[in-house]
């Protein structure tokens, strides 16, 4: 009865349900774009530039949440106390404040940078402007990049593999011959990948160049994404520092006892002990952390990043088709978080301690 009432107000307002419109042009522009788009292009080619502008977020938010919340992590259980102090202090600050006034905070502080013609290059080749950032970058095509992705990928999975399978019977010169290798050959071909598919008539390293009222060359990064990897990064990294300093702590004293015991040095005991284990306890909740931090990636519409959020918000603005198009994007974060927690559930079952491994 709702579907057939639904079609008949559509029908009503001259709309007809359907994903025809998916082939129909947009004839307006997107910002920033990881592929090439147009005002020409369509409505399904901008859902695709708004989901790919999503996981471009996510790939670099979530890495740098997770090196922020470790480090935080660490210092709040160090036993220094100023350590402990500043780490308080950071998750106390960064957890307490709502991520979208931390958002509008660091855009407007974005917005303030010099202009490209007053911004003077750090080092040369970084220039931190109110236009964007222009960091030196890699004249290769995209689909280079993507196979060089895989190829570390493939490094790493294989990793994963040999450390449960045959590198837990191998003596340990052995285990390391074998880690340099496969780690040199992935190197070796991500080089070659780069290496092909750069540009022709280019130089494979592109540095920015101050020209007229710009700088060219080079990656640029926009404000508004910039914008959103730190507030996304800082905030999440204050909830997984506390994720951190809970595996910490449940790590039984008799670990650390042991290795001093055995002739470790305190950064082995750190590095071959508490570490390890701290990230087995706590990899559960941070698969749940992570998929929370990427549905945080919405944030972007509040300063007009176009991601998938934004996209299909002005799809539907333009289009009129509602239903169709918030059931794209609940299908696609569905299918993204989906993925990412099966894959580290995978990862989880690969590293996770068995039995009566934590007692001491």
């Amino acid at each position: 009865m709702m579907v057939l009432t639904a079609r008949t107000n559509l029908a009503a307002q001259g709309l007809t349900s359907g994903f025809g419109f998916l082939e129909r042009t947009t004839g307006w522009r997107i910002s920033f774009s990881l592929i090439e788009y147009s005002t020409s292009s369509t409505y399904a080619r901008a859902i695709l530039v708004g989901l790919l502008n999503s996981l471009f977020l996510g790939v670099l938010s979530l890495p740098l949440a997770t090196l922020i919340g470790i480090s935080i992590g660490v210092m709040r259980t160090s036993g220094n106390g100023m350590a402990e102090l500043l780490g308080t202090i950071y998750v106390e600050i960064f957890r307490n404040v709502p991520i979208i006034l931390q958002l509008f905070f660091w855009y407007a502080l974005l917005l303030a940078l010099p202009s490209p013609r007053n911004a003077d290059p750090i080092l040369g080749s970084i220039a931190l402007t109110g236009r964007g950032i222009y960091i030196p970058g890699l004249n290769v095509s995209g689909a280079s990049v993507l196979v060089a992705v895989l190829i570390l990928l493939a490094g790493a999975a294989l990793h994963l593999r040999g450390r449960k399978t045959r590198w837990a019977r191998a003596d340990r010169g052995q285990i390391r011959r074998e880690q340099r290798f496969l780690w040199a050959v992935a190197s070796l071909f991500t080089v070659m990948c780069f290496w092909l598919g750069r540009l022709p008539g280019t130089p494979l390293l592109s540095l920015p160049e101050a020209r007229g009222l710009n700088f060219d060359g080079g990656i640029s990064i926009s404000p508004e994404l910039m914008a959103c990897v730190i507030a996304i990064s800082v905030y999440g990294g204050a909830y997984i520092a506390e994720i951190i300093r809970s595996g910490f702590n449940a790590v039984p004293k008799g670990m650390s006892e042991a290795g001093r015991a055995l002739g470790l040095s305190g950064f082995q005991v750190f590095a071959r002990i508490r570490l390890p284990l701290a990230i087995r306890i706590v990899m559960p909740t941070m698969i749940n952390q992570f998929v929370w931090l990427f549905k945080a990636t919405t944030i972007g519409i509040a300063i007009s990043f176009t991601d998938f959020f934004m996209v299909i918000s002005t799809s539907i603005n333009q289009s009129g088709q509602t239903l169709e198009l918030i059931g794209i994007l609940m299908a696609g974060f569905l299918a993204i978080n989906y993925s990412l927690a099966w894959v580290l559930n995978r990862v989880n079952d690969a590293i996770a301690l068995r039995g009566t491994q934590l007692r001491m």
